[in-house]
């Protein structure tokens, strides 16, 4: 596939869709394309965040480490960014993604990510909007399991 049309794809990705050309250029010539089969780790829990991954196709779950074993807090698909907290806080994975089923995805380096967010306020807002999303998503959750705790008389 050659460059042009690499760019052309990334355009249908809601993330990207406002990026003008040159940036779509330089993030297709930046960045790999990757394969994960099911039960395969986009990411380990503790790496370093040396990049993130936008899904193009297929679904992952987000696990935690707990003392009783990974504990599933999210699934992630299509257009989603994973891996962006780790780069933008500049510590270790918060998480380990595994792959549900058959996940194709745009691995884009920390620099090139950056990169990006520097030079697209548009993007930028988007990414803050992501991680909004997540937090309430995370607040909800959070929310829900004190609740039930209490009500259990376990608090």
């Amino acid at each position: 596939m050659s460059l042009e049309e690499e760019a052309k794809m990334l355009r249908n990705i809601g993330l990207f869709a406002h990026l003008d050309p040159s940036k779509l250029k330089l993030l297709a010539f930046t960045s790999h394309w990757l394969k994960f089969q099911p039960g395969e780790e986009l990411c380990r829990e503790g790496d370093p965040g040396d990049s993130a991954y936008i899904i193009t196709d297929g679904t992952a779950e987000v696990l935690v480490d707990s003392e009783n074993g990974p504990v599933l807090v999210a699934t992630r698909g299509k257009n989603e960014v994973i891996g962006e907290m780790s780069i933008l806080c500049d510590t270790p994975r918060t998480a380990t993604v595994r792959a549900k089923d058959t996940c194709f995805t745009l691995n884009v380096s920390k620099d090139v990510f950056m990169q990006l967010l520097k030079g697209s306020p548009e993007l930028s807002v988007q990414i803050i909007r992501t991680l909004a999303n997540r937090l309430e998503e995370s607040t909800v959750k959070l929310r829900d399991a004190t609740e039930k705790l209490v009500a259990a008389g376990l608090d």
